[in-house]
């Protein structure tokens, strides 16, 4: 197939640079890319583009992200794949595959000698400086002994077709190597758009890996258990790749957890429930070794469980990968594979690396100072980012900088040669373009060997010429097909065998950090859709008060301001120091309370706590959850970048953001049953909105008002309560004070009542795990029950008295004030009894790990 033929090769190279994977030296296309290239070039142009266009709002819409410290664009960049795939042939991955299973047995061998008997350093075959210069080797976990027959389990390496036409190693990923979570969200959502770019193309689906993934974990728990207690532990929501974690802990079907989810006793790993503690067989970790254990290792480490290591060394829990395998990810063992090999296999490497000279040998480190213009320059170590040095890019003064620090402490630093590895195509504005490219792939150990993903992940240069090949830079992704001429099902079929397998089955499984964000995302959706509802109301009253100059109108504005400063909390607002000018340009800070995040109560700052309880529990949450969340995100980020806000602009957004807390709220019940934890949601949820009904009845209905003003006020209170239409449906009356307070307050059946609101939060508490060793009720039961018998003993006569001076009804508030501390005091009850992390364990002796 001739380039000419193909329009979307148009202007692909200016001249012919590297190797391409896709073009011969004479120009004409690979025959294992021409099916590929001929069903994309029937679809056109034009349906490329809205394909492309399709699959960006696909990842936007799944919310596949990739956390970026720092990034102007916010930290939650969305995730980036390109239609075009890349490809290779069977009969190369073959290759490929035996050079990878080679590696990782290797790479395994090396990790049992690091730690155990050092044959490697003893017999010559690498300088110790190698190992024990580099931060990744933990004296901690020496002589450490695992049952598996591999202590590495999981393998990723970094792949790149070299100046030779051959797949080169470029970098090894043995700590808690990512992105087999991309990997797998990658070929879904091309299979989805594209499923005829499949057409006529055997490509090879990774189900079999993923099985066998799964098997992989269950098979690594200590004594053989058929049914393991597997958790994957993640550093928390602001760790680059989060979505992975949350992605495979949905896929895999087991809990995701934080280090305080976590904790030892008696010599074994344990996961905190609601209701007790159990035990833990198997971690799959996403946190980097020295962050694992702060007893032993680093000490201000707040992502780990004190005391692991030791439960380690009693084989009480297996951990993936061990603790102590960062150091192979080390560039200064990379001159020294082929040697190493040699020794443990008696055979060479099949997959080639880079050229590469460690400066921690005279002749090699006088070769590298004398060549430095041509080289590219890394630390041994590079596991806090340190920069890479491509010196031919280095003005005289970096150079002779450089130069000093080599010969300051040579053996920390690895010279390569400098190669430019292969282009592929990629579809740029209608057009296909060459961009460097990386291959991510996987093994596992499965028995006496290792399994191999079948394709990986692909990164993509952000720019055509760029050297970089990184997400952190902009980079973008491919999905990786690895194709046949044998004929392929390509469905995607992915289930686990049932009788090895744990989930979480019902509340006592649940994690507690879960338990609690699952408690907040109620309460704080419960605050939003409140605070959303009364401003709007206030708003519209002010719409309407341009075209009403009654003085009772303009009286209950006043009152609703001020309700709002209490109602939220943002003091001093519309009643402090300063009120009479805010009272002048109420509009200003009616803005500043809806969309200032630093102001603590304002509604910008609830939605952004909601936003952080939601981005915590991305494991248990549906698709089409994330979809309504972040077409709220959406909304708010297109509203904030307009500084001009009308009354109407305002009553606009909050109509569009409460529809969407709504069709939120519907969608929890679909995503997580009751007994798994919707029912923490359920009480923090009604737990907010009567603590807000109790906020907003003691603002508006304590004091005692003329009666048109009392009539505005009352109408407020009914409208931002949703409660308008059924007041009118009910009592079919004139608004009256009595009817209000029965309505709002005091109806068991209406479930925007207090009264209902108290009584469920009193049945959900009752449903949650209670020690079997109280014989009375817990503490939040009591004050829960206390509410409730208060409520129910409070009648409208009573309520409606006012005091001598006839201003207040001081029963009404005495009552609301005290249903207010017995709604906090459950709350705190609730977190005290439920979600109390603040056990911590520290080190007797300081351990030092420096970060440079």
């Amino acid at each position: 197939m001739p380039i000419g033929s193909n329009t979307l090769f148009q202007n692909y190279f200016s001249d012919f640079k590297n190797y391409d994977e896709v073009l011969k030296s004479n120009m004409s296309i690979n025959p294992n890319w021409e099916k590929l290239l001929s069903n994309l070039t029937q679809m056109g142009t034009d349906n490329l583009l809205a394909k492309q266009n399709e699959i960006n709002w696909l990842m936007d819409e799944n919310g596949v992200t990739y956390n970026v410290y720092n990034d102007p664009k916010g930290m939650q960049r969305s995730w980036n794949l390109n239609i075009v795939p890349f490809l290779i042939h069977q009969k190369e991955w073959e290759t490929v595959k035996k050079g990878i299973t080679q590696r990782a047995e290797l790479l395994d061998l090396i990790l049992k000698d690091i730690y155990g008997k050092r044959e490697l350093i003893k017999n010559g075959i690498i300088p110790q400086e190698v190992i024990f210069a580099h931060r990744g080797f933990l004296r901690q976990c020496d002589q450490i002994q695992y049952k598996t027959a591999k202590n590495l389990l999981i393998h990723s390496a970094d792949l790149a077709r070299g100046p030779d036409g051959r797949m080169w190693v470029v970098n090894d990923r043995t700590q808690a190597p990512s992105g087999m979570g991309y990997a797998l969200e990658n070929r879904y959502s091309l299979s989805r758009v594209l499923p005829n770019v499949f057409q006529d193309i055997n490509v090879k689906q990774p189900s079999k890996f993923f099985y066998e993934f799964n098997q992989m974990l269950i098979e690594a728990a200590p004594q053989n258990k058929n049914n393991p207690n597997i958790v994957i532990l993640t550093p928390g929501p602001l760790n680059e790749t989060y979505f992975e974690h949350a992605y495979m802990a949905s896929f895999l079907g087991y809990p995701l957890v934080t280090g305080n989810d976590l904790v030892v006793r008696n010599g074994k790993l344990w996961m905190k429930t609601l209701k007790e503690l159990k035990q833990v067989d198997v971690v799959l970790r996403r946190v980097d070794d020295v962050f694992m254990d702060p007893l032993e290792l680093r000490e201000d480490s707040y992502l780990g469980v004190a005391g692991l290591l030791d439960v380690i060394r009693e084989q009480k829990v297996a951990i993936i990968n061990p603790i102590g395998s960062g150091v192979l990810e080390n560039s200064g063992l990379i001159p020294f594979m082929n040697a190493i090999c040699n020794y443990f296999l008696k055979e060479d490497l099949i997959l080639p690396q880079i050229a590469s000279w460690w400066c921690g040998q005279e002749k090699e480190c006088d070769y590298v100072l004398n060549h430095l213009n041509d080289l590219v320059v890394k630390r041994i170590d590079r596991s806090n980012r340190e920069n890479i040095f491509f010196c031919e890019f280095l003005d005289a003064k970096a150079i002779e900088t450089l130069k000093k620090e080599i010969l300051a402490t040579p053996y920390k630093f690895v010279a390569q040669e400098k190669i430019s590895f292969s282009t592929a195509p990629d579809f740029i504005e209608g057009a296909l373009e060459p961009r460097k490219v990386m291959c991510r792939t996987f093994a596992i150990a499965r028995n006496d060997t290792y399994s191999v993903m079948p394709g990986g992940l692909v990164r993509v240069a952000a720019e055509r010429e760029n050297l970089f090949v990184s997400n952190q830079r902009g980079g973008v992704s491919k999905d990786f097909w690895i194709v046949t001429d044998d004929p392929q099902t390509n469905i995607q079929n992915y289930s686990w065998d049932s009788t090895c397998r744990i989930s979480i089955s019902d509340i006592n499984d649940l994690p507690s950090n879960t338990a609690e964000n699952l408690y907040w995302s109620g309460r704080y959706l419960g605050r939003a859709l409140v605070t959303a509802r009364y401003l709007r109301m206030v708003l519209n009253r002010m719409n309407q008060g341009q075209y009403n100059n009654r003085k009772s109108e303009s009286k209950s504005l006043v009152f609703l301001y001020q309700s709002i400063t209490n109602i939220t909390s943002t003091f001093p607002g519309f009643v402090g120091e300063g009120s009479e000018d805010i009272l002048r340009n109420p509009l200003k800070e009616i803005i500043s309370l809806m969309m200032d995040e630093k102001r603590s109560g304002s509604f910008a700052q609830t939605m952004s706590s909601f936003n952080n309880s939601y981005y915590s529990l991305r494991s248990l949450w549906s698709k089409d959850m994330w979809r309504v969340f972040d077409g709220i995100k959406k909304l708010w980020r297109k509203f904030k970048e307009d500084d001009d806000y009308s009354i109407a602009e305002l009553i606009k957004l909050l109509d569009r953001i409460i529809t969407r807390l709504i069709a939120f709220m519907g969608l929890i019940e679909e995503s997580i049953l009751v007994n798994q934890g919707l029912l923490l949601y359920f009480i923090g949820l009604q737990t907010e909105q009567a603590t807000m009904t109790v906020a907003k009845c003691r603002s508006l209905i304590v004091f005692n008002y003329e009666e048109n003003l009392q009539y505005d006020i009352l109408e407020s209170l009914l409208t931002s309560h949703e409660s308008l239409n059924i007041y009118r449906y009910s009592y079919r009356s004139h608004l009256s004070l009595d009817n209000v307070i029965n309505l709002i307050l005091l109806d068991k059946e209406y479930g925007k009542s207090l009264s209902y609101q108290i009584k469920r939060i009193q049945k959900d508490i009752n449903r949650l795990p209670h020690s079997e060793t109280t014989l009375n009720f817990s503490t939040c039961q009591k004050y829960i029950a206390e509410a409730n018998n208060k409520i129910e003993s409070l009648s409208i006569t009573s309520l409606l008295q006012v005091n001598d001076d006839g201003t207040l009804r001081e029963n009404l508030d005495e009552a609301l004030a005290s249903l207010s501390k017995l709604l906090h005091k459950t709350s705190l009850a609730i977190s005290d009894t439920y979600f109390n992390h603040s056990y911590q364990q520290k080190q007797l002796v300081n351990q030092n790990f420096p970060l440079a």
